[in-house]
């Protein structure tokens, strides 16, 4: 047995995906939960995600093997403020928060710099969707998990969580905080904005019925994670907002060079930038593969 008793404390999407996971690779002997909706809480039980809940923290993290915090980032320090009275010298404590660098400052804060075994972690997983009635058993198979082992980690802690997040069926990497945070700006923070600016601007025009009306596959690919949860992604935004500002800023530039050259009818250049953008996207996908192959193997 990985994990005699594990916490959750936010079992959504994430956090419901996991306890189905280890409970179907029956790693993990008791699955507790804690989250704000009680009637979430009670559909995560009826559906079998978890084994019993409570809305006492201290309760649910008590005796806990492995507490994994699942909820936004501008709750992490007050939820560890909570809990951090009821843990055992044994138990790790990680999340999944999409921004690193406010999760440690966070933990360093509440936990008194008493970080041995606070593992900060993310997978890089998820769908459009939220809730516990939305997580399933595959949501981390062949995508990758991003930890971000601190300096004072025990390597035995850490190993657990990489081990943890491996049962699961995702390749495990590990980056420094603030590579992380630079990084998921470009590949996901900024994404988000996009979808969503987009959405919103299109709803302000006076044929915005037509436009969503007539819209096809690729609008609905393109705008698919508009519809995730504005409260975490506006945490996320604020938390890691100088790397987001950063590169808003400079694709802002480059989309006001590609503006210029329709501007121009410069075709060929348009069609040179097209090209670029196709075989970096169709080499990203062959790189991408080929490392989850190596690391799996």
């Amino acid at each position: 047995m990985l994990i005699n008793k594990l916490a959750i404390i936010g079992v959504g999407l994430i956090g419901g995906s996991l306890a189905r996971a280890l409970r179907r690779a029956g790693v993990c002997k008791h699955i507790s939960g804690y989250g704000r909706n009680q009637l979430s809480m009670q559909k995560a039980l009826e559906l079998g995600v978890i084994d019993d809940y409570s809305d006492d923290i201290t309760r649910v993290v008590n005796n806990a093997d492995v507490v994994v915090l699942a909820t936004p980032l501008a709750t992490i320090e007050p939820l560890l403020e909570s809990l951090k009275a009821a843990i055992k010298p044994h138990t790790i404590i990680t999340d999944v928060g999409s921004a690193k660098a406010s999760v440690v400052r966070a933990a360093r804060k509440v936990l008194n710099n008493s970080l041995e075994r606070f593992v900060p972690g993310h997978p890089i997983a998820g769908t459009e969707q939220s809730g516990v009635e939305a997580s399933f058993a595959d949501l981390f198979v062949d995508h990758m998990v991003i930890l971000t082992p601190l300096e004072e980690n025990d390597p035995e802690a850490v190993s657990l969580i990489r081990q943890m997040w491996e049962v699961c069926g995702a390749t495990v990497v590990s980056l420094s905080v603030d590579h992380h945070d630079q990084v998921l700006a470009a590949t996901s923070h900024l994404p988000h904005v996009l979808a969503y600016a987009l959405i919103d601007c299109l709803a302000t025009m006076d044929e915005h019925d037509e436009i969503f009306r007539f819209s096809a596959g690729g609008f609905r690919d393109f705008t698919r994670i508009a519809s995730s949860s504005p409260e975490m992604w506006s945490d996320i935004c604020i938390a890691n907002r100088e790397n987001l500002l950063q590169v808003i800023d400079q694709f802002a530039n480059h989309l006001g060079e590609i503006s210029a050259l329709i501007r121009s009818n410069d075709s060929d250049r348009l069609r040179k930038v097209f090209a670029r953008a196709k075989q970096t996207r169709d080499t990203m996908l062959a790189e991408r593969q080929t490392l989850l192959t190596k690391t799996k193997n």
